[in-house]
């Protein structure tokens, strides 16, 4: 599958061209980058302002599905930058897939700020969380961040995650969940028993049980639908 927007003007951008401030540092080279969006002016957008930055080739999908076949064509770039409200599949999960396959630094572009799709993105692989109403400079410094083997967070989704993933309980005082009891009470808040959780998760019930047992006893309730409106209200579930 062709590259299309702007990827043909920028393919080959000699790196003389750019003033070294604007070269990723240390990254001197030219780097590739995959952009994954739905709308084809903001696409457009980021490819030229990736292309300033020093990007020597820039592809762009439009979809989930030619996400996918362009990773499959191309192999790992050194950056993928994704929306998530893709109209075929979850951006979540494509995070997920090109970090499986080797993708070594990924960018989420967003237009919610709904703390569980911050955690969300950070705990499948995302290095970097940004909201598409950000400044042209918050995102150049987001990107550069990553660029350069660090993580950053829009600057107004950061509290989220200094929250991590407390859940104030039934006398309001904020108990931590593990990764794990937030993925059990996501999976109960979808209405799946705990014999259906436990294959969604490759877990017995009996564990699932426990791991419920231990949730009901940070968050002083056993009611599995307590557990869940607490755990919606501190914004670790949807």
């Amino acid at each position: 599958m062709a590259a299309v927007g702007l990827s043909q003007a920028v393919r080959s951008t000699p790196a003389g061209a750019l003033p070294a401030s604007m070269v990723p540092h240390p990254r001197e080279e030219l780097f590739s980058v995959l952009v994954v969006d739905d709308h084809p002016l903001l696409r457009e957008a980021i490819a030229a302002r990736l292309a300033q930055m020093g990007a020597g080739t820039v592809h762009e999908a439009a979809s989930v599905a030619e996400a996918r076949a362009r990773a499959t064509a191309t192999g790992p770039c050194d950056l993928a930058i994704l929306d998530l409200g893709l109209p075929d599949g979850s951006g979540i999960e494509l995070v997920t897939e090109l970090r499986n396959h080797g993708w070594p630094r990924i960018v989420v572009l967003a237009s919610s700020d709904d703390p569980y799709a911050v955690r969300s993105a950070f705990q499948a692989g995302a290095q970097a969380y940004l909201l598409k109403s950000a400044s042209p400079m918050v995102v150049t410094d987001g990107v550069r961040r990553v660029l350069e083997g660090g993580v950053y967070a829009d600057p107004s989704v950061a509290p989220v995650l200094a929250t991590g993933t407390r859940v104030p309980g039934t006398d309001n005082t904020p108990r931590e969940l593990s990764a794990r009891e937030v993925e059990v009470l996501q999976l109960v808040a979808d209405g799946q028993s705990n014999k259906e959780i436990g294959e969604e998760l490759s877990l017995s019930a009996l564990t699932v049980k426990s791991h419920l047992s231990r949730i009901g006893r940070k968050l002083g309730t056993g009611d599995r639908a307590q557990m869940v409106a607490l755990a919606m209200r501190a914004g670790v579930i949807r």
